[in-house]
C-alpha cells in the first residue's frame, strides 16, 4: 500500500492552505519510463470513480488503477536532500512502513520534475 509520512502530510496540508486547493486530495501517480525508471507525480485533485482512497495523517490520498502497482509498497516523505534544501521524495517503504534508509553513496529517491508538489504530467 502507498503511504504518505506524517512530514510529507504537514507539508502538503500546508501547500493546500496557501494555494486555495484545501478540500482537495492528493494525487499521487507514477508510470515506468523507458529506461525502466518510475516517474512519480503529485497534485491536488478530485476523487474518480476508479481511485483508490485513503485517508492518512489528515489527508485524503487517490492513487489510479494505473498506478497502483509501481506505487504499492511505497512511500511519500518529505525530508532535507541536502543542508537547508527539503523536498518530496518517493522510497521504498520498510516492513514498518518507514522508507529504506539510504546508504552511503545513494541519492534520494526523488521523483523527476515533481520536486514542486504539483505536477499534472503523469495523468494518474
Amino acid at each position: 500500500m502507498f503511504t504518505v509520512s506524517e512530514a510529507a502530510a504537514r507539508e502538503i496540508l500546508s501547500a493546500a492552505a496557501r494555494s486555495q486547493a484545501e478540500g482537495l486530495a492528493l494525487r499521487v501517480a507514477a508510470r515506468l519510463e523507458v529506461d525502466g525508471s518510475i516517474a512519480y507525480g503529485m497534485g491536488f485533485d478530485e476523487a474518480r470513480e476508479e481511485d483508490e482512497a485513503t485517508e492518512q495523517c489528515g489527508l485524503q490520498v487517490l492513487v489510479g488503477a494505473p498506478s497502483r502497482p509501481l506505487l504499492a509498497e511505497v512511500q511519500l516523505d518529505y525530508v532535507e536532500v541536502e543542508p537547508g534544501r527539503f523536498d518530496f521524495v518517493f522510497a521504498p517503504a520498510t516492513a514498518g512502513g518507514e522508507p529504506a534508509p539510504a546508504t552511503a553513496g545513494d541519492e534520494p529517491a526523488a521523483a523527476k520534475g515533481c520536486g514542486s508538489g504539483g505536477c499534472s504530467r503523469c495523468g494518474g
